[in-house]
């Protein structure tokens, strides 16, 4: 039987794959799979008038369930049809209820379907204490469950090093060297090293690339442009893994992520020849539904998703909306087949929430880790960071 999802003039858009999905365990785990069941994404505004409506009650409520039968003609109920009603859903209550709770939205909208769904199948906490104890106990399971079984590995953490190379090219000498740096990041547990050739080549030199393919024993993510000098240099040197991002010369760092959208045919070209090596490519992106569609279209494997304005949010409430951003996308990411990594300005302040999001596989981290390591030593920062991504995840 189906699940149907509709969405009516949301805030916020919903990953309808993973909702669909969710829906669907939890009707197999009930025993009801072979039911029809409607789910209806609204505002606060719709809320309110299915409560006015429905039950002579003012304002939103954060879900509503109307059972198949309940009120219905006499004559309905004995139809043989195998429906279990709506579950109506306040997409902007779920949002303030998940920053009130510290959830983040996929949990907040999981558990208001849970919810629905056990009013459906006849439990009711508004019976009695001991049905409301049930009930919750119910919730409990079911979330619980579903945890464990989406939860199949740890975040990993690659350490982008390019700003050792940084700090060589201020004196032009050849010390401290980023080869050694990404050795010393290795052996304290990283699963991976992240270089950007530019093509001012401002941070890391072409020679650094070939004696990193050689020496690095994880794995090498090539950031990199795709101007046509660079992508020689990669289907070259023939990394794990390259990740296109975009390239300004007046930036002082990646400022936002890749239009995928607005240069599919050229990025798709870049793709073709790297696919051809063997060479996955990952495209570094902002948390947006158009470039995730637009990744998937032209064949990308992997995306990474943009952190920065998650990073320089100011405000609570600020950083609460782009991170919400990046659970969505990381699930609709997830949903089209695409792995999904995260990076850019994460720190170890604000990067546990991140690594604890259920898509993401890794996290690329450098500034902040070559930063703590002016002071503590780059082994004991790279352990600090790991420590919170492993944690988190």
């Amino acid at each position: 039987m189906a699940v149907e999802l509709q969405c009516k003039e949301i805030s916020l858009p919903i990953p309808q794959k993973e909702a669909k999905h969710f829906a669907h365990w939890v009707l197999t785990k009930l025993g009801v799979n072979d039911h029809n069941l409607n789910i209806v994404f609204v505002s606060d505004a719709q809320m309110t008038w299915f409560n006015e409506h429905y039950r002579e009650k003012k304002g939103p409520t954060n879900v509503l369930s109307f059972p198949f039968a309940e009120g219905s003609e006499e004559f309905l109920q004995q139809i043989p049809v195998h429906e279990l009603g709506d579950i109506i859903i306040s997409v902007d209550t779920a949002m303030r209820e998940a920053i009130e709770y510290g959830q983040t939205i996929s949990h907040r909208l999981n558990w208001l379907m849970v919810h629905g769904i056990l009013h459906l199948v006849g439990y009711d906490h508004e019976r009695g204490p001991e049905d409301a104890l049930l009930m919750e106990d119910k919730e409990q399971v079911l979330l619980k469950e579903y945890a464990i079984n989406r939860r199949f590995k740890m975040t990993q953490l690659a350490i982008n090093i390019d700003h050792v190379a940084t700090i060589r090219q201020a004196r032009g000498i050849t010390e401290p060297d980023p080869v050694a740096a990404a050795a010393i990041c290795e052996m304290a547990g990283a699963a991976g090293i992240v270089v950007h050739l530019r093509e001012d080549r401002r941070h890391m030199q072409d020679r650094d690339i070939i004696l990193l393919r050689q020496t690095i024993k994880t794995k090498m993510n090539f950031e990199m442009g795709a101007n046509k000098e660079i992508i020689k240099i990669a289907l070259n040197t023939r990394p794990d893994m390259i990740t296109l991002v975009p390239e300004k010369r007046q930036e002082l760092t990646t400022e936002g992520g890749l239009d995928v959208a607005g240069q599919k045919k050229k990025l798709a070209r870049t793709i073709e020849r790297m696919t051809a090596k063997n060479i996955p490519v990952s495209l570094f992106i902002d948390p947006v539904e158009e470039q995730i569609e637009a990744a998937y279209e032209i064949g990308a494997q992997f995306v990474e998703l943009h952190t920065g304005k998650y990073s320089d949010a100011i405000g609570e409430a600020a950083q609460e909306k782009e991170y919400q951003l990046l659970v969505v996308a990381a699930q609709e990411a997830a949903q089209r087949g695409l792995r999904v990594n995260a990076g850019h300005g994460l720190g170890y302040h604000n990067a546990a929430r991140i690594a604890a999001i259920d898509a993401v596989e890794e996290l690329s981290i450098g500034h902040s880790i070559i930063g703590r390591a002016v002071f503590s030593g780059l082994d004991l920062a790279v352990r600090d960071m790991l420590k919170i991504v492993q944690m988190a995840g």
